[in-house]
């Protein structure tokens, strides 16, 4: 595995894979690696000739009090796990070396950066789809992989990709949960042992969810009515969006006719978690 960590050098590998092969993916990380990330690795291999992992915790899509300072950071740990999986290219840059001169010029995917996470988190998908486009420049993949379980992620960045004429395929792959249900995050480290068993509220939701919408249940606010009364039974699981969306403009659907995205967020203590699930009539 080959890793660089300058634009300079990650470009000359990636031009190299290329030369030498066909189809060059892209997993773009912020490090603190669990089975989620490499389950899209492993997505990358089989569907790629190479695959490139970029590691970088973004500042810019963090905010004023966000936890920029404490998210985990654990590079020779996550090399080893990515070295074991085959990857080809490591691209592991400072932060100097993406924001050299600080940061004037960004990406913006208007009114879909405001829904959802872009709601509670202002600037946080303008940090996202900055990043993620300069990666896209200076590596030049076929194919990005990205977790479903950053549903809202996925569709600024599918729309991004899409306004901006990126030729790059944007792979979505399933949500990897622990034994229990709760979907893996790197921020789950946060939690202590009675916040992780709170934190199974989010699953428990989206699973009162569908257990309504399989019985029948097509209309969304009663979904939603029904998805809130797990939050009640455990208060010090604060909600903060409880959403039955369209999965491609966020918009909220009343009556579920179609494939729709029910997403959730909410504060087990101070570390906030997200989750989703996707309904199919």
């Amino acid at each position: 595995m080959k890793i660089c960590a300058t634009i300079p050098d990650a470009r000359a590998a990636c031009r190299d894979a290329r030369t030498r092969r066909e189809r060059l993916g892209l997993v773009p990380t912020m490090g603190a690696l669990h089975e989620g990330h490499l389950s899209l690795v492993r997505a990358a291999k089989a569907q790629c000739d190479a695959v490139a992992v970029s590691i970088f915790v973004n500042p810019t899509q963090f905010g004023p009090t966000e936890d920029l300072s404490r998210y985990p950071r654990h590079f020779d740990r996550d090399r080893q796990l990515l070295e074991k999986e085959g990857v080809d290219i490591l691209f592991a840059p400072s932060v100097e070396e993406i924001y050299p001169h600080g940061q004037v010029t960004w990406v913006l995917v208007e009114y879909l950066s405001e829904k959802l996470d872009g709601r509670s988190r202002p600037g946080h998908f303008r940090g996202v789809t900055t990043i993620v486009a300069k990666l896209f420049h200076i590596l030049e993949p076929e194919a990005a992989f990205f977790g479903q379980k950053d549903a809202a992620q996925l569709a600024v960045i599918r729309r991004m990709v899409q306004d901006l004429n990126f030729p790059i395929e944007i792979v979505a792959c399933p949500i990897v949960r622990e034994s229990d249900g709760l979907a893996m995050s790197s921020r789950n480290a946060f939690l202590n042992r009675e916040e992780r068993a709170r934190a199974l509220a989010l699953q428990s939701s989206l699973q009162q969810v569908q257990t309504g919408f399989q019985a029948g249940e097509r209309t969304a606010a009663k979904l939603i009515s029904a998805a809130r009364e797990v939050f009640a039974r455990e208060p010090q699981v604060v909600l903060d969006y409880f959403e039955i969306v369209d999965p491609n403009t966020l918009d909220p659907v009343e009556q579920i006719s179609q494939r729709t995205l029910v997403a959730v967020a909410a504060y087990v203590g101070s570390t906030r978690l997200i989750d989703n699930a996707v309904l199919h009539p």
